[in-house]
């Protein structure tokens, strides 16, 4: 039961706002009572809580499976953001952004999560694209890695609409990947953003 209150909550939060959506609402969705909500979460932020501990495993998931099928790094790159949009493309508000507004120290926890696991994926990305002769060689893999998550980490956090985030993080990906590519991999960019805009 508790796994179908999370997986119920979360889609609801998601879709509906993690400020908006009551104990109440959930228990009515599900046709149980708020009594059986609260003997597995003691409060609304406690199952918010697991609930976007929930959407991190499943992010990372997918992010995984994109890994596992071999692109090139830049293609990588591009497979990563389809995969975002469409696990976020029904939503409204950038379910970051609210957390931030209305729930600030899950957000942050969550953020420490998220900063660590993005730091690995951005280095083993660029590491990968310069051995395919994409990235450049002389590339500050650190500095490079650091500037692009704050751009994506300040995009999500302070970007109301979901949209409007995905497509700042469309001209962040360019902006980043102008920035190490070699012409080799100038070229590959070309050619994803004439795919995928």
């Amino acid at each position: 039961m508790k796994e179908k209150i999370i997986k119920k909550a979360t889609e609801m939060f998601l879709k509906l706002g993690f400020k908006s959506v009551t104990m109440d609402d959930i228990a009515c969705e599900m046709c149980i009572s708020k009594k059986t909500i609260y003997k597995y979460f003691s409060n609304k932020e406690a199952l918010i809580e697991e609930g976007t501990e929930v959407i991190h495993q499943k992010i990372h998931t997918l992010m995984d499976e994109v890994v596992a099928r071999n692109y090139n790094a830049i293609e990588e790159n591009f497979e990563m953001r389809n995969m975002f949009k469409e696990m976020f493309q029904t939503f409204d508000h950038s379910p970051a952004y609210q957390l931030k507004k209305h729930y600030p120290e899950i957000y942050d926890k969550l953020i420490v999560n998220e900063m660590e696991d993005c730091r690995h994926m951005f280095r083993s990305n660029i590491e990968k694209g310069i051995s395919e002769g994409l990235y450049r060689e002389n590339v500050d893999v650190d500095a490079a890695v650091r500037f692009y998550y704050t751009l994506i980490f300040d995009i999500n956090g302070n970007t109301m609409l979901e949209k409007e985030a995905y497509e700042l993080e469309a001209k962040a990906l360019e902006y980043h990947t102008r920035a190490i590519a070699t012409s080799a991999g100038l070229v590959e960019l070309e050619k994803q953003l004439s795919i995928h805009t």
